[in-house]
């Protein structure tokens, strides 16, 4: 029983083992002498890797030892050529300090020489970056820019030929500041085409192409561009004729920007100003409304006085004839005193005022057209100018007070329509004068012939 017990544990140690150390090793023991050799073999077996694993530790920890030993040899040599480094350093610096010393010293006067010769160069760079004449002759700018990079640093300086170039560039821009000359440029059109023309250059102030268009230089680009507007009047035609005329033709009328030294800006700005049409339009609707109302007094105001002045004909005419004649006021007065010569003074005298009165709304007919519309074109000028600050009020708000441009739309809106008002009710008074005077005149023609009617007949009532 004890014997049953004995090989009961040691299978069950032998099949943990077995687990521990591999199912197939287990699985080939056939008995238990079998199985111990097994793990004899297994404990000899881990004893070698053992030791085999502690060799490569070994030799790994002497490697590292070793790598270690060359760092520390290497950083020693680093320390050793950064030291030399640093003394190389210090010499040359020392040397460079004597040296620069020494070029100060053999400069001498020179150095305030080179010194004028920069702020030359520099003045010059400027000047002809903006100026016509470097459609002309090109690359003078980048040969200063490199002198003056040249020249800032303190190793090298400027040769004979660098300093000649200088002088002959400064000489050349005076000459040429002086003379009309022409020449072939590529222009560009305002539609983005290119093409090469012949210009004409009037010294450093303006240049026209040949068709008589006036130009702009570019300086980033270092191109000639036509302007997209040009300016009004005979200014054109003076440019075509100068491009078209020879040195034997005399003087020319030409239109000269003063500011082309500067960069043209006066141009610039008498091109870009609104003419008469484009103020009219910034006027906007109300603009349109005033201008509407102002073409319609001025039309009735000449209406009236055509006919008024046609009246005022036949009633002269009338004056001189002894018959009525029902073809103007007077005459259609005198048909009542004709119609009824025995009629009573007192009722006649209500016939003719009847008959005047008849007559008076026809003469004054548009008078009160004209006297509103004079008195309603400023208050519409008024509601422009409201209108178009609250348009400037609008733009401050979103774009802030710091861009004029943002704001001059308005203003100028407001402004426009304050004088397309008055221009409208200034002439309507005046208008509404004139025809009110000429149908004024008529009236007191009529109620004076009609007084002078009334007495005669009264005279002649006495007689009888």
């Amino acid at each position: 029983m004890s014997m049953k017990c004995v090989k009961a544990a040691a299978f069950a140690l032998c099949g943990s083992l077995a687990l521990a150390t591999g199912s197939t090793v287990a699985q080939e023991a056939q008995s238990l002498d079998q199985l111990l050799d097994f793990v004899r073999q297994g404990q000899t077996t881990e004893a070698r890797e053992n030791r085999e694993r502690e060799q490569r530790f070994a030799a790994a920890k002497a490697e590292q030892a070793n790598m270690l030993q060359e760092a520390e040899a290497e950083r020693t040599r680093q320390e050793n050529l950064s030291s030399e480094l640093e003394a190389t350093f210090e010499e040359n610096d020392l040397l460079i300090t004597q040296k620069q010393e020494a070029l100060r010293e053999r400069l001498g006067t020179l150095a305030e020489l080179f010194g004028h010769l920069t702020s030359t160069a520099g003045d010059l760079s400027s000047n002809l970056e903006f100026s016509l004449t470097s459609a002309e002759f090109p690359d003078r700018q980048e040969f200063l820019d490199n002198l003056i990079k040249k020249m800032s640093g303190s190793e090298r300086l400027p040769s004979i030929e660098e300093i000649e170039r200088v002088w002959f560039e400064l000489q050349r821009e005076m000459t040429e500041s002086g003379k009309v000359v022409a020449f072939n440029a590529e222009v560009a059109k305002p539609t983005g085409d290119k093409v090469e023309q012949r210009v004409v250059r009037v010294g450093v102030f303006n240049v026209v192409s040949e068709d008589g268009r006036y130009l702009q230089y570019v300086p980033n680009k270092g191109t000639l561009e036509e302007l997209a507007r040009q300016p009004s009047g005979p200014y054109l035609g003076w440019a075509k004729e100068l491009v078209a005329a020879t040195g034997e033709d005399g003087m020319k009328k030409f239109g000269v920007d003063p500011t082309g030294p500067t960069g043209g800006s006066y141009l610039a700005a008498l091109i870009n100003s609104p003419d008469l049409e484009e103020r009219w339009h910034q006027g906007g609707y109300i603009g349109y409304a005033i201008t509407a109302v102002g073409a319609f007094a001025f039309l009735l105001a000449i209406w009236r006085l055509i006919v008024l002045t046609s009246v005022s004909s036949k009633v002269n005419s009338q004056l001189k004839s002894d018959r009525a004649n029902t073809n103007n006021p007077l005459g259609r007065v005198l048909k009542v005193h004709e119609d009824n010569p025995s009629m009573d003074t007192e009722t006649l005298e209500l016939k003719l005022s009847e008959a005047i009165l008849k007559e008076t709304p026809r003469l004054e007919s548009g008078l009160t057209l004209l006297k509103i519309i004079s008195a309603v074109a400023p208050l519409m000028g008024l509601l422009g100018t409201v209108t178009g600050m609250i348009v400037t009020f609008q733009a401050i708000t979103i774009f802030g007070a710091g861009d004029p441009k943002a704001m001059a739309g308005g203003i100028s809106g407001a402004l426009v329509t304050t004088v397309l008002g008055l221009l409208v009710a200034i002439p309507t008074v005046l208008l509404h004068t004139i025809v009110n005077g000429r149908a004024q005149r008529i009236i007191h023609l009529l109620n004076e012939q009609t007084t002078g009617i009334i007495a005669e007949h009264t005279e002649g009532n006495l007689r009888k």
